[in-house]
Protein backbone atom coordinates (compact mmCIF):
# COMPACT_ATOMS: atom_id res chain seq x y z
CA UNK A 1 0.00 0.00 0.00
CA UNK A 2 1.45 3.43 -0.91
CA UNK A 3 2.33 5.77 1.93
CA UNK A 4 0.58 9.13 2.38
CA UNK A 5 3.09 11.15 0.36
CA UNK A 6 2.85 8.70 -2.53
CA UNK A 7 -0.95 8.82 -2.45
CA UNK A 8 -0.86 12.62 -2.63
CA UNK A 9 1.67 12.54 -5.49
CA UNK A 10 -0.45 10.03 -7.42
CA UNK A 11 -3.60 12.12 -6.95
CA UNK A 12 -1.80 15.26 -8.11
CA UNK A 13 -0.47 13.56 -11.22
CA UNK A 14 -3.93 12.27 -12.07
CA UNK A 15 -5.64 15.65 -11.52
CA UNK A 16 -3.09 17.31 -13.80
CA UNK A 17 -3.79 14.77 -16.53
CA UNK A 18 -6.68 14.38 -18.93
CA UNK A 19 -8.05 11.03 -17.73
CA UNK A 20 -11.03 11.96 -15.55
CA UNK A 21 -11.65 8.37 -14.45
CA UNK A 22 -8.04 7.97 -13.33
CA UNK A 23 -8.31 11.18 -11.34
CA UNK A 24 -11.43 9.88 -9.60
CA UNK A 25 -9.72 6.57 -8.80
CA UNK A 26 -6.74 8.35 -7.23
CA UNK A 27 -9.02 10.61 -5.19
CA UNK A 28 -10.81 7.48 -3.98
CA UNK A 29 -7.44 6.10 -2.91
CA UNK A 30 -6.88 9.25 -0.88
CA UNK A 31 -10.23 8.64 0.79
CA UNK A 32 -9.16 5.12 1.75
CA UNK A 33 -5.82 6.38 3.06
CA UNK A 34 -2.76 4.26 3.77
CA UNK A 35 -4.68 1.37 5.27
CA UNK A 36 -3.20 1.99 8.70
CA UNK A 37 -5.25 2.98 11.71
CA UNK A 38 -4.15 6.60 11.30
CA UNK A 39 -4.22 6.53 7.51
CA UNK A 40 -6.58 9.49 7.11
CA UNK A 41 -4.57 11.59 9.52
CA UNK A 42 -1.40 10.79 7.61
CA UNK A 43 -3.00 11.86 4.31
CA UNK A 44 -4.17 15.13 5.87
CA UNK A 45 -0.69 15.81 7.22
CA UNK A 46 0.90 15.02 3.85
CA UNK A 47 -1.45 17.36 2.00
CA UNK A 48 -1.03 20.13 4.58
CA UNK A 49 2.74 19.82 4.51
CA UNK A 50 2.88 19.92 0.74
CA UNK A 51 0.62 22.98 0.65
CA UNK A 52 2.92 24.79 3.08
CA UNK A 53 6.04 23.79 1.15
CA UNK A 54 4.41 24.88 -2.09
CA UNK A 55 3.74 28.32 -0.66
CA UNK A 56 7.33 28.60 0.60
CA UNK A 57 8.59 28.01 -2.94
CA UNK A 58 6.34 30.72 -4.38
CA UNK A 59 7.72 33.62 -2.31
CA UNK A 60 11.19 33.73 -3.96
CA UNK A 61 9.44 33.47 -7.35
CA UNK A 62 7.78 36.89 -6.94
CA UNK A 63 4.43 35.87 -5.45
CA UNK A 64 3.08 37.69 -2.41
CA UNK A 65 0.26 36.50 -0.12
CA UNK A 66 -2.29 38.83 -1.74
CA UNK A 67 -1.31 37.59 -5.22
CA UNK A 68 -1.75 33.95 -4.28
CA UNK A 69 -5.07 34.63 -2.57
CA UNK A 70 -6.34 36.51 -5.61
CA UNK A 71 -5.51 33.86 -8.18
CA UNK A 72 -6.78 30.94 -6.07
CA UNK A 73 -10.07 32.74 -5.47
CA UNK A 74 -10.26 33.60 -9.18
CA UNK A 75 -9.67 30.07 -10.45
CA UNK A 76 -11.02 27.81 -7.71
CA UNK A 77 -13.34 29.97 -5.63
CA UNK A 78 -13.55 31.32 -2.10
CA UNK A 79 -13.51 27.92 -0.39
CA UNK A 80 -10.10 27.06 -1.84
CA UNK A 81 -8.89 30.58 -1.01
CA UNK A 82 -9.77 30.02 2.65
CA UNK A 83 -7.72 26.81 2.65
CA UNK A 84 -4.73 28.69 1.23
CA UNK A 85 -5.12 31.42 3.83
CA UNK A 86 -4.99 28.81 6.58
CA UNK A 87 -1.90 27.28 4.98
CA UNK A 88 -0.26 30.72 4.71
CA UNK A 89 -0.91 31.35 8.40
CA UNK A 90 0.70 28.01 9.23
CA UNK A 91 3.63 28.64 6.88
CA UNK A 92 4.30 32.00 8.53
CA UNK A 93 4.98 30.25 11.84
CA UNK A 94 7.98 28.48 10.31
CA UNK A 95 9.04 31.30 7.96
CA UNK A 96 12.77 32.10 8.32
CA UNK A 97 13.52 35.62 9.47
CA UNK A 98 13.69 38.41 8.57
CA UNK A 99 10.03 38.96 7.71
CA UNK A 100 9.12 42.51 6.62
CA UNK A 101 6.24 44.39 8.22
CA UNK A 102 4.38 44.76 4.93
CA UNK A 103 4.34 40.97 4.55
CA UNK A 104 2.71 40.47 7.91
CA UNK A 105 0.27 43.27 7.13
CA UNK A 106 -0.85 41.41 4.00
CA UNK A 107 -1.23 38.18 5.93
CA UNK A 108 -3.23 39.82 8.71
CA UNK A 109 -5.60 41.27 6.15
CA UNK A 110 -6.13 37.86 4.55
CA UNK A 111 -6.26 35.56 7.56
CA UNK A 112 -8.90 37.31 9.68
CA UNK A 113 -11.36 34.53 8.77
CA UNK A 114 -8.75 31.89 9.60
CA UNK A 115 -8.44 33.12 13.17
CA UNK A 116 -12.05 32.19 13.81
CA UNK A 117 -11.08 28.53 13.30
CA UNK A 118 -8.13 28.67 15.70
CA UNK A 119 -10.00 26.66 18.30
CA UNK A 120 -10.09 23.61 16.01
CA UNK A 121 -6.58 23.95 14.56
CA UNK A 122 -3.96 22.32 16.80
CA UNK A 123 -0.76 21.97 14.74
CA UNK A 124 0.40 22.87 11.25
CA UNK A 125 -0.38 19.28 10.20
CA UNK A 126 -4.03 19.98 11.03
CA UNK A 127 -4.51 22.75 8.44
CA UNK A 128 -6.64 20.54 6.20
CA UNK A 129 -8.65 18.99 9.02
CA UNK A 130 -9.35 22.37 10.64
CA UNK A 131 -10.44 23.92 7.36
CA UNK A 132 -12.68 20.91 6.58
CA UNK A 133 -14.48 21.28 9.91
CA UNK A 134 -14.79 25.05 9.60
CA UNK A 135 -16.27 24.77 6.09
CA UNK A 136 -18.59 21.90 7.00
CA UNK A 137 -17.31 19.71 4.15
CA UNK A 138 -17.49 15.98 3.73
CA UNK A 139 -14.14 14.29 3.28
CA UNK A 140 -14.48 13.67 -0.45
CA UNK A 141 -15.14 17.33 -1.26
CA UNK A 142 -12.37 18.47 1.09
CA UNK A 143 -9.77 16.19 -0.49
CA UNK A 144 -10.81 17.12 -4.02
CA UNK A 145 -10.54 20.86 -3.28
CA UNK A 146 -7.21 20.41 -1.49
CA UNK A 147 -5.66 18.46 -4.37
CA UNK A 148 -6.93 20.94 -6.98
CA UNK A 149 -5.58 23.81 -4.88
CA UNK A 150 -2.20 22.16 -4.52
CA UNK A 151 -2.06 21.47 -8.26
CA UNK A 152 -2.71 25.16 -8.95
CA UNK A 153 -0.09 26.40 -6.48
CA UNK A 154 2.57 24.10 -7.90
CA UNK A 155 1.78 25.22 -11.47
CA UNK A 156 2.11 28.98 -10.93
CA UNK A 157 4.89 30.55 -13.01
CA UNK A 158 7.58 32.92 -11.72
CA UNK A 159 6.53 36.58 -11.78
CA UNK A 160 8.39 39.84 -11.20
CA UNK A 161 9.92 40.15 -7.72
CA UNK A 162 8.63 43.56 -6.64
CA UNK A 163 9.98 43.45 -3.08
CA UNK A 164 12.57 41.24 -1.37
CA UNK A 165 10.66 38.26 0.07
CA UNK A 166 10.99 37.05 3.68
CA UNK A 167 14.26 35.42 4.60
CA UNK A 168 16.30 37.30 2.00
CA UNK A 169 18.76 40.17 2.13
CA UNK A 170 16.94 43.49 2.17
CA UNK A 171 13.60 41.99 3.21
CA UNK A 172 13.32 44.35 6.19
CA UNK A 173 15.48 47.28 5.10
CA UNK A 174 13.71 47.85 1.78
CA UNK A 175 11.19 50.67 2.01
CA UNK A 176 7.69 49.29 1.33
CA UNK A 177 6.58 50.30 -2.14
CA UNK A 178 3.25 52.03 -2.12
CA UNK A 179 3.38 52.67 1.62
CA UNK A 180 4.76 56.19 1.55
CA UNK A 181 2.93 58.15 4.21
CA UNK A 182 -0.19 56.09 3.50
CA UNK A 183 -1.71 57.38 6.74
CA UNK A 184 -0.99 61.06 6.10
CA UNK A 185 -3.69 63.73 6.59
CA UNK A 186 -3.38 64.66 2.91
CA UNK A 187 -4.20 61.13 1.78
CA UNK A 188 -7.10 61.04 4.23
CA UNK A 189 -8.44 64.14 2.49
CA UNK A 190 -8.01 62.48 -0.89
CA UNK A 191 -9.89 59.38 0.27
CA UNK A 192 -12.71 61.53 1.61
CA UNK A 193 -12.98 63.47 -1.66
CA UNK A 194 -13.02 60.29 -3.74
CA UNK A 195 -15.63 58.69 -1.49
CA UNK A 196 -17.90 61.69 -2.04
CA UNK A 197 -17.26 61.55 -5.79
CA UNK A 198 -18.34 57.90 -5.84
CA UNK A 199 -21.51 58.50 -3.86
CA UNK A 200 -22.88 61.64 -5.52
CA UNK A 201 -25.50 61.37 -8.24
CA UNK A 202 -24.46 64.69 -9.77
CA UNK A 203 -21.73 64.35 -12.43
CA UNK A 204 -20.58 67.96 -12.05
CA UNK A 205 -20.06 67.49 -8.33
CA UNK A 206 -18.18 64.23 -8.88
CA UNK A 207 -15.95 65.96 -11.43
CA UNK A 208 -15.10 68.78 -9.03
CA UNK A 209 -14.39 66.40 -6.16
CA UNK A 210 -12.14 64.09 -8.17
CA UNK A 211 -10.33 66.99 -9.81
CA UNK A 212 -9.56 68.35 -6.36
CA UNK A 213 -8.32 64.91 -5.29
CA UNK A 214 -6.00 64.71 -8.30
CA UNK A 215 -4.70 68.20 -7.60
CA UNK A 216 -3.82 67.18 -4.03
CA UNK A 217 -2.21 63.97 -5.27
CA UNK A 218 -0.09 65.79 -7.84
CA UNK A 219 1.13 68.30 -5.28
CA UNK A 220 1.90 65.53 -2.81
CA UNK A 221 3.90 63.65 -5.44
CA UNK A 222 5.93 66.77 -6.24
CA UNK A 223 6.59 67.43 -2.55
CA UNK A 224 7.79 63.85 -2.12
CA UNK A 225 10.09 64.14 -5.14
CA UNK A 226 11.70 67.35 -3.89
CA UNK A 227 12.01 65.98 -0.36
CA UNK A 228 13.70 62.80 -1.59
CA UNK A 229 16.08 64.78 -3.82
CA UNK A 230 16.99 67.17 -1.02
CA UNK A 231 17.59 64.42 1.51
CA UNK A 232 19.37 62.19 -1.03
CA UNK A 233 17.41 59.20 0.24
CA UNK A 234 18.16 55.77 -1.12
CA UNK A 235 14.58 55.10 -2.24
CA UNK A 236 14.04 53.13 -5.42
CA UNK A 237 10.96 52.67 -7.60
CA UNK A 238 8.76 49.87 -6.32
CA UNK A 239 5.65 48.13 -7.53
CA UNK A 240 2.15 46.99 -6.66
CA UNK A 241 -0.27 44.62 -8.35
CA UNK A 242 -3.88 45.66 -8.89
CA UNK A 243 -6.69 43.27 -9.73
CA UNK A 244 -7.87 43.57 -13.34
CA UNK A 245 -10.01 40.47 -13.50
CA UNK A 246 -13.03 39.55 -15.58
CA UNK A 247 -15.47 40.85 -16.61
CA UNK A 248 -13.97 43.51 -18.87
CA UNK A 249 -10.40 42.80 -17.79
CA UNK A 250 -8.97 44.70 -20.75
CA UNK A 251 -10.92 47.84 -19.92
CA UNK A 252 -9.82 47.64 -16.29
CA UNK A 253 -6.21 47.24 -17.36
CA UNK A 254 -6.57 50.26 -19.63
CA UNK A 255 -7.94 52.31 -16.73
CA UNK A 256 -4.96 51.32 -14.58
CA UNK A 257 -2.63 52.28 -17.45
CA UNK A 258 -4.22 55.71 -17.80
CA UNK A 259 -4.14 56.46 -14.07
CA UNK A 260 -0.56 55.19 -13.85
CA UNK A 261 0.59 57.35 -16.76
CA UNK A 262 -0.96 60.43 -15.19
CA UNK A 263 0.94 59.78 -11.99
CA UNK A 264 4.35 59.09 -13.55
CA UNK A 265 4.10 55.31 -13.22
CA UNK A 266 4.34 52.43 -15.67
CA UNK A 267 1.84 49.58 -15.92
CA UNK A 268 1.98 46.05 -17.37
CA UNK A 269 -1.09 43.85 -17.75
CA UNK A 270 -0.82 40.09 -17.06
CA UNK A 271 -4.26 39.12 -18.29
CA UNK A 272 -3.82 35.37 -17.75
CA UNK A 273 -3.06 36.00 -14.07
CA UNK A 274 -5.77 38.61 -13.52
CA UNK A 275 -3.66 41.56 -12.42
CA UNK A 276 -1.78 44.62 -13.65
CA UNK A 277 1.62 45.49 -12.21
CA UNK A 278 2.23 49.20 -11.57
CA UNK A 279 5.80 50.45 -11.15
CA UNK A 280 6.63 53.82 -9.65
CA UNK A 281 7.72 55.75 -6.59
CA UNK A 282 5.96 55.05 -3.28
CA UNK A 283 3.80 58.20 -3.13
CA UNK A 284 2.75 57.74 -6.76
CA UNK A 285 1.82 54.09 -6.22
CA UNK A 286 -0.46 55.06 -3.35
CA UNK A 287 -2.11 57.62 -5.63
CA UNK A 288 -2.65 55.09 -8.42
CA UNK A 289 -4.30 52.61 -6.06
CA UNK A 290 -6.64 55.24 -4.64
CA UNK A 291 -7.62 56.71 -7.99
CA UNK A 292 -8.04 53.39 -9.80
CA UNK A 293 -10.32 52.04 -7.10
CA UNK A 294 -12.48 55.16 -7.14
CA UNK A 295 -12.59 55.54 -10.91
CA UNK A 296 -13.53 51.90 -11.41
CA UNK A 297 -16.57 52.50 -9.18
CA UNK A 298 -17.44 55.65 -11.12
CA UNK A 299 -16.94 53.97 -14.51
CA UNK A 300 -19.13 51.02 -13.55
CA UNK A 301 -21.88 53.31 -12.28
CA UNK A 302 -21.72 55.37 -15.47
CA UNK A 303 -21.90 52.21 -17.59
CA UNK A 304 -24.99 51.01 -15.73
CA UNK A 305 -26.66 54.39 -16.23
CA UNK A 306 -25.75 54.21 -19.90
CA UNK A 307 -27.32 50.77 -20.17
CA UNK A 308 -30.56 52.07 -18.66
CA UNK A 309 -30.65 54.99 -21.09
CA UNK A 310 -29.93 52.61 -23.97
CA UNK A 311 -32.79 50.30 -22.96
CA UNK A 312 -35.20 53.21 -22.63
CA UNK A 313 -34.28 54.20 -26.16
CA UNK A 314 -34.94 50.64 -27.38
CA UNK A 315 -31.23 50.01 -27.79
CA UNK A 316 -29.97 46.52 -27.00
CA UNK A 317 -27.25 46.09 -24.40
CA UNK A 318 -24.32 44.06 -25.71
CA UNK A 319 -20.93 43.08 -24.37
CA UNK A 320 -19.30 45.01 -27.22
CA UNK A 321 -21.18 48.15 -26.12
CA UNK A 322 -20.02 47.72 -22.52
CA UNK A 323 -16.39 47.19 -23.52
CA UNK A 324 -16.37 50.14 -25.89
CA UNK A 325 -17.97 52.31 -23.22
CA UNK A 326 -15.39 51.40 -20.56
CA UNK A 327 -12.44 51.73 -22.94
CA UNK A 328 -13.56 55.18 -24.04
CA UNK A 329 -14.18 56.19 -20.43
CA UNK A 330 -10.67 55.14 -19.45
CA UNK A 331 -8.98 56.97 -22.33
CA UNK A 332 -10.92 60.18 -21.82
CA UNK A 333 -10.33 60.15 -18.06
CA UNK A 334 -6.67 59.58 -18.81
CA UNK A 335 -6.48 62.68 -20.98
CA UNK A 336 -8.06 64.82 -18.29
CA UNK A 337 -5.87 63.37 -15.54
CA UNK A 338 -2.70 64.11 -17.43
CA UNK A 339 -3.83 67.65 -18.08
CA UNK A 340 -4.29 68.22 -14.35
CA UNK A 341 -0.90 66.74 -13.53
CA UNK A 342 0.82 68.90 -16.13
CA UNK A 343 -0.85 72.04 -14.78
CA UNK A 344 0.15 71.20 -11.21
CA UNK A 345 3.71 70.46 -12.30
CA UNK A 346 4.08 73.72 -14.21
CA UNK A 347 2.77 75.71 -11.24
CA UNK A 348 5.08 73.91 -8.83
CA UNK A 349 8.06 74.38 -11.14
CA UNK A 350 7.46 78.14 -11.31
CA UNK A 351 7.11 78.32 -7.54
CA UNK A 352 10.30 76.31 -7.03
CA UNK A 353 12.23 78.50 -9.47
CA UNK A 354 11.08 81.64 -7.66
CA UNK A 355 12.20 80.20 -4.33
CA UNK A 356 15.56 78.73 -5.35
CA UNK A 357 16.36 80.99 -8.26
CA UNK A 358 16.93 78.03 -10.58
CA UNK A 359 14.97 75.34 -12.38
CA UNK A 360 14.98 72.39 -9.99
CA UNK A 361 11.75 70.42 -10.18
CA UNK A 362 11.70 69.26 -13.81
CA UNK A 363 15.18 67.65 -13.71
CA UNK A 364 14.20 65.83 -10.52
CA UNK A 365 10.99 64.51 -12.09
CA UNK A 366 12.84 63.53 -15.27
CA UNK A 367 15.39 61.53 -13.30
CA UNK A 368 12.66 59.78 -11.34
CA UNK A 369 10.80 58.97 -14.54
CA UNK A 370 13.93 57.46 -16.05
CA UNK A 371 14.44 55.33 -12.94
CA UNK A 372 10.90 53.96 -13.29
CA UNK A 373 11.48 53.12 -16.96
CA UNK A 374 14.72 51.35 -16.09
CA UNK A 375 12.83 49.31 -13.51
CA UNK A 376 10.26 48.43 -16.17
CA UNK A 377 12.95 47.28 -18.60
CA UNK A 378 14.59 45.17 -15.89
CA UNK A 379 11.44 43.41 -14.70
CA UNK A 380 9.59 43.16 -18.04
CA UNK A 381 12.15 42.99 -20.87
CA UNK A 382 9.68 41.35 -23.26
CA UNK A 383 6.79 43.76 -22.79
CA UNK A 384 4.64 44.54 -25.85
CA UNK A 385 1.85 46.92 -26.80
CA UNK A 386 -1.46 46.09 -28.45
CA UNK A 387 -3.97 48.23 -30.25
CA UNK A 388 -7.51 48.72 -29.05
CA UNK A 389 -10.37 47.66 -31.28
CA UNK A 390 -13.59 49.71 -31.14
CA UNK A 391 -16.46 47.31 -31.70
CA UNK A 392 -19.39 49.58 -30.85
CA UNK A 393 -19.29 53.23 -31.92
CA UNK A 394 -22.31 54.15 -29.81
CA UNK A 395 -20.75 52.62 -26.71
CA UNK A 396 -17.50 54.49 -27.40
CA UNK A 397 -19.33 57.79 -27.76
CA UNK A 398 -21.34 57.20 -24.59
CA UNK A 399 -18.21 56.27 -22.64
CA UNK A 400 -16.40 59.41 -23.79
CA UNK A 401 -19.34 61.59 -22.80
CA UNK A 402 -19.58 59.87 -19.42
CA UNK A 403 -15.89 60.50 -18.79
CA UNK A 404 -16.36 64.17 -19.67
CA UNK A 405 -19.10 64.34 -17.05
CA UNK A 406 -17.26 62.19 -14.50
CA UNK A 407 -14.41 63.30 -12.29
CA UNK A 408 -10.70 63.99 -12.60
CA UNK A 409 -8.35 65.91 -14.80
CA UNK A 410 -5.26 63.97 -15.91
CA UNK A 411 -4.40 61.03 -18.21
CA UNK A 412 -3.53 59.88 -21.68
CA UNK A 413 -4.12 57.62 -24.62
CA UNK A 414 -1.63 54.83 -24.07
CA UNK A 415 -2.83 51.26 -24.32
CA UNK A 416 -2.06 48.68 -21.65
CA UNK A 417 1.16 46.79 -22.11
CA UNK A 418 1.10 43.04 -21.80
CA UNK A 419 3.66 40.46 -20.98
CA UNK A 420 4.28 38.09 -23.90
CA UNK A 421 1.36 35.78 -24.52
CA UNK A 422 -1.20 38.17 -23.08
CA UNK A 423 -4.53 38.89 -24.74
CA UNK A 424 -4.99 42.41 -26.15
CA UNK A 425 -7.94 44.38 -24.78
CA UNK A 426 -11.11 44.25 -26.79
CA UNK A 427 -10.14 40.92 -28.36
CA UNK A 428 -11.39 37.50 -27.33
Amino acid sequence: MPNADELVANALAAVRGTDVRQAERQLDQLMVGTGAADGSTAVDAALSGRLIRGLSRLWPRGWQPADVDRIVDRRLGSRAALLVRAAMAAQRRTQPEPVPTWWDDQLRGLTADVRRTADVRRTDDDVLASWTIAEGLDRADALRTAVETLALLESLPPIAVLRPPPGTTGAVTARPAGAARSGSPMLDRVRALLAKAESTTFPAEAEALTAKAQELIARHSIDEALLAAGAERGDQPGGVRLSTDTPYAGAKALLVQEVAAANRCEAVWSDDLGFTTVLGWPADLVAVELLYTSLLVQATAAMLRGRAERRSGSGRRTKAWDESFLNAFALRIGERLRTATEAATEAADRATAETTGAERLLPVLAARGEAVRERLDTLFPGVTRHRLSVRDAEGWSSGTSAADRASLDVGGGRKPRQVPGGRPPGRR
